[in-house]
Formats: C-alpha cells, structure tokens, sequence
C-alpha cells in the first residue's frame, strides 16, 4: 500500500466515524490530512522524477563509456599485453618530480638517456650514473 493510498484510507476512515470537520478537533485532523495527502503526492511526484534521472545518469555513463573507448582503448587488452611482452629482464626505476612531486617510473633506456620530462607536469628530470653503475 502506497503512502498515497494510506491517506485515502484515514481519509475514509474520518469521514466513516462521522468525524465533524467545523469542530475544533475534526478542523485539527482534517487539516492533518489534507497535509498528508499533499506530501504523499510530493512523494510520488518526487520518486518519478529520481527514476526518469537515474535513466537519464545511465545513459550518460553508458555514452562516457564509449567515449573513454574511443580516446583511450580498452585498458584490460593494454594490460594483458604488456604482462605476456615483460621478458623478466628489464629492470625499472622510479623518482618523485621535484616540482609537482609525481611518481615517475622509467626503464634503463630512459635511465641511458640521462632525461626524462614528467608526464604530469612536462618538467625535465635528469639522471647522472654513478661510476658504479657505469662499469656495470
């Protein structure tokens, strides 16, 4: 039973027990009823509009979705393949950019090149090899 239809059934309910409404109480429990009568309609009114925007978010997720496709792949296929391309052997290193402190993770090509540019912020971060690791 819906809120809407409980009202009606207190409504009936008044005017069944002979409930006069120009007396002070009957004034007080119809005016109580007509209120409740008016927040069930909002009630309904309101659960309409949540389903018709729920609709509406769904389909805007669905649309982002394929937008997300279309710009940057799908990411699962991107995944599995660099798992089966990883040989084992390459070793891969990570620094913190000093200008906008993002995590950096690069190979031993980019470590040779002695630079890299941030990906976050475009800032060129430099490596120097020790002499260790030269001779190695």
């Amino acid at each position: 039973m819906t809120t809407a239809e409980k009202v009606a059934y207190l409504k009936g309910l008044t005017e069944g027990l002979g409930i006069d409404p120009e007396q002070k109480e009957g004034k007080i429990l119809t005016t109580i009823l007509d209120i409740l009568e008016d927040l069930a309609i909002d009630q309904e009114d309101l659960a309409a509009d949540i389903a018709e925007l729920d609709e509406g978010l769904d389909a805007v997720s669905d649309d982002l979705e394929d937008v997300e496709t279309v710009l940057f792949g799908d990411e699962e296929e991107d995944d599995e393949d660099d798992i089966e391309d990883w040989d084992g052997e390459t070793a891969f290193y990570e620094c913190q950019c000093p200008a906008c402190g993002e995590t950096v993770t690069f190979d031993e090509d980019v470590l040779a090149k002695g630079s890299i540019q941030c990906p976050a912020c475009g800032e060129t971060l430099e490596f120097e090899l020790g002499e260790d690791a030269e001779k190695e």
